[in-house]
């Protein structure tokens, strides 16, 4: 937060359940809440009744120990998540925080074809933004598609909030030849800054999200951003 970063992003599931919770006591409860946006998720693919919706939505206040979500996902949506979303009217559900000023933007975290994504735009529009897996690696992965996904959230006109922008830390230890080249062309930068700042680069991205587990990370990921943005 000292050197300008203020969006920071949990889930409901995350760290055995417990990270709603840690984001409290790391963030909420030591600074004002203008002063951070918090993104969380819900898990469609968790509920057994129309019920657990507003459950977990509370619990979800409760844990983060804020009145109200700045961005606001169903998580990890692919066919079987969005069939179980659309069973228990859970668009329409999150939307409703969102008229109740629970919500401020309303998106999904998708994992699946650039089809389905498409079906599920133009089927709500009333989405915000749209969370998705970018990086060079993935950019033709016929598993991941992130190009084509990207293009369809371009086509739709959503802004893009960036995950796995280093592939769960793969791309922060590439190749010894690949490595070679980075180092040829800009020996003081980081290996994963070429990761991060080719996920920031696409049009229309808004928010590149990095997970970071040690202090030197998040050091060399902030300080990406101070040499591009001076």
């Amino acid at each position: 937060m000292e050197r300008g970063f203020t969006y920071f992003d949990t889930a409901y599931t995350y760290h055995g359940f417990k990270s709603e919770e840690a984001t409290k006591e790391a963030l909420v409860k030591r600074h004002s809440r203008d002063e951070f946006t918090l993104a969380t998720k819900l898990p469609p693919r968790m509920l057994k009744s129309v019920e657990d919706q507003d459950k977990i939505f509370n619990e979800q206040l409760e844990d983060c120990g804020v009145e109200f979500f700045d961005y606001y996902l169903l998580h990890n949506i692919g066919m079987s998540a969005y069939q179980q979303a659309c069973k228990y009217d859970t668009f329409g559900f999150a939307l409703k925080k969102k008229e109740e000023g629970k919500v401020e933007n309303l998106g999904i975290s998708f994992h699946d074809t650039p089809e389905l994504l498409d079906e599920i735009l133009t089927a709500h529009p009333e989405l915000d933004f749209i969370q998705l897996q970018i990086n060079y690696i993935d950019w033709e992965n016929p598993g991941i598609q992130s190009r084509r996904c990207y293009e369809v959230a371009r086509k739709h006109n959503k802004p893009i909030v960036v995950m796995e922008p280093c592939k769960g830390g793969n791309l922060a230890l590439v190749p010894e030849k690949a490595e070679g080249l980075m180092k040829a062309y800009n020996p003081e930068t980081s290996i994963a800054s070429w990761a991060i700042r080719f996920a920031a680069s696409q049009e229309g991205v808004m928010m590149v999200l990095s997970g970071m587990s040690t202090m030197e990370q998040v050091l060399d990921n902030t300080h990406i951003w101070q040499i591009s943005n001076p």
